[in-house]
């Protein structure tokens, strides 16, 4: 659940429909290709998009995309969206002020062509204090602009001073199979009914460069993973989603292939002696 509204636990994060060069203007992807990952997967039962205005590279924006490939939307499609970091036309970046939020929640309705916006996560950036930023984005809930909030980026202290201004749906932070610092974090949510929702949950260190793209794959989860028939990709997804059922998953990509077997690994169900034995890995 975010909120009120129910979602099925895979998702899709809409960065890489834009093309490789997501963050840095680089090449587009293919657009026919793009709308039909994205209709693809409202077939397969994606009903949660993840994606934000500053999802775009050279020709290519995320949030057009999915108006062009989705618009009528399903009724029960989530579409959740973040502000706080903001690019220029140029591509240049910016922390968004608190003043600047509504600019930014505005664009992500025009792009998307909505009234209102089904989740909008605030993306910390390194400010230390939060209130003032999700105060504001409160004040467009108010509004009706926004129907639930999340924090992104976000420790235990900064959840906590979200919470104290307004409800918190979900938490997106980093975690993955290699990276495993926000593990507490994730308990908590748990413990206080918030979705958790892990960003690189496939390219863990790799980041935007790609799944394990700092070396090879763990020998733990290439057996796992042959064991199953399966690739390791859609083991760590399964991994993910066995950490509590409150962990959410949206893997990113443009590639119709990847898209189906991010899916199916949603029906992977890894032994408890598969859970020991990736317990070993990560840090």
């Amino acid at each position: 659940m975010l909120g009120d509204l129910s979602v099925n636990r895979i998702g899709l994060g809409a960065m890489r429909l834009t093309g490789s060069g997501a963050f840095d203007l680089g090449e587009p992807g293919d657009r026919d290709v793009a709308v039909k990952v994205l209709r693809r997967a409202v077939e397969l039962g994606v009903n949660h998009i993840d994606t934000g205005s500053f999802y775009f590279s050279r020709l290519r924006s995320a949030n057009e995309l999915i108006n062009t490939a989705l618009s009528p939307y399903p009724e029960d499609l989530v579409i959740v969206t973040k502000v706080g970091p903001g690019r220029d036309p140029s591509g240049e970046w910016y922390t968004a002020t608190p003043d600047q939020l509504r600019g930014q929640v505005e664009e992500n309705l025009r792009q998307l062509g909505r009234d209102h916006l089904d989740v909008v996560n605030l993306r910390r950036m390194s400010q230390d204090s939060i209130s003032e930023d999700f105060g504001a984005l409160a004040d467009l809930r108010d509004a009706g602009l926004i129907r639930h909030l999340g924090v992104s980026s976000v420790r235990a202290k900064h959840l906590a001073e979200a919470q104290a201004i307004a409800p918190v749906v979900c938490v997106q932070n980093q975690f993955s199979l290699d990276v495993r610092r926000n593990s507490e974090l994730l308990r908590s949510c748990g413990e206080q009914g918030i979705a958790f929702v892990p960003f690189y949950a496939i390219a863990g260190e790799g980041r935007d460069e790609g799944a394990r793209a700092n070396g090879g794959e763990s020998a733990h989860v290439r057996d796992i993973a042959k064991a199953h028939g399966v690739s390791p990709a859609q083991v760590r997804l399964a991994w993910t989603l066995q950490q509590g059922r409150h962990v959410l998953a949206i893997p990113g990509t443009g590639n119709p292939v990847h898209l189906e077997e991010n899916v199916a690994a949603g029906a992977l169900h890894l032994t408890a002696d598969d859970m020991d034995l990736l317990q070993a890995t990560g840090s």
